[in-house]
């Protein structure tokens, strides 16, 4: 396998251009979200779907100083611990010799199962054929040697992609600095192996709560209890067999 690949999202610089979500879009042949904005935001894409792969928040916070906007663009996580790829009946998702996880559209066969199992509500099926669809990490281009579309896009590196080691250490030291700036407030997201999905791919700066820019806070991967329910499951089912076996035996 080659090494891992992953995506380093500085929110601190994004400036919602959404350059990276027109970037996706026209690499990747998705729809479009259609062309309202909402009242609150300067957002017409909502939230990541199986039509936004790359999703631009606008975050608006009302404090003594003034109004001010939170900026960041989100994506699938591509998690170490995937249980979208766990309950996935079909083998239509993988993982890929980047260590991403990719859908298949043509061996999904639209059963859904990996959309509530992802804890971060990225995945979606799309309405019109029913299959799942996803962020890639863009793996043509990858496989061709290039960085996705919306790291290439983005003008202000906010979207940062390269080897997750390396993106890692990066991150570190640009969080140092912020804090030696004063911004005290920021912090990384899922860029921890130890977090409940073993860490993300593709992880991010933050300059607030997680909540704030619609994130979970401690994210689970939610087929962590599988193995023990099925070895659970395992033990009933022989203890069953062994209880019918008996009941012959005395009839005998």
């Amino acid at each position: 396998m080659a090494e891992r690949m992953g995506f380093f999202t500085d929110t601190s610089v994004c400036i919602g251009c959404k350059a990276c979500e027109v970037a996706c879009k026209e690499w990747n042949d998705v729809p479009d979200d259609g062309f309202l904005f909402r009242a609150t935001s300067y957002d017409n894409t909502g939230g990541l779907g199986a039509d936004t792969w790359r999703h631009v928040a606008f975050v608006e916070q009302f404090t003594r100083q003034g109004d001010s906007w939170l900026m960041a663009s989100d994506v699938c996580k591509h998690c170490t611990h995937a249980a979208c790829l766990d309950v996935c009946p079909t083998g239509a998702l993988f993982r890929t010799e980047f260590d991403t996880v990719v859908v298949q559209p043509d061996v999904c066969n639209g059963c859904g199962y990996c959309v509530p199992a992802c804890p971060y509500g990225v995945i979606d099926r799309r309405r019109d054929d029913g299959r799942a669809w996803k962020c890639t990490m863009c793996y043509d281009r990858l496989r061709g040697g290039l960085e996705p579309a919306c790291a290439k896009a983005c003008p202000t590196d906010s979207i940062q992609f390269g080897p997750l080691e390396e993106l890692r250490a990066r991150a570190g030291e640009r969080l140092d600095t912020l804090h030696g700036a004063g911004v005290a407030e920021a912090r990384l997201y899922g860029e921890s192996p130890a977090d409940g999905v073993g860490g993300d791919g593709a992880f991010f700066l933050l300059l607030d709560e997680p909540e704030v820019y619609g994130l979970p806070p401690d994210p689970v991967v939610t087929t962590r209890d599988l193995p023990r329910m099925w070895a659970f499951a395992g033990t009933a089912a022989l203890s069953m067999a062994a209880a019918v076996a008996l009941s012959f035996a005395r009839r005998a």
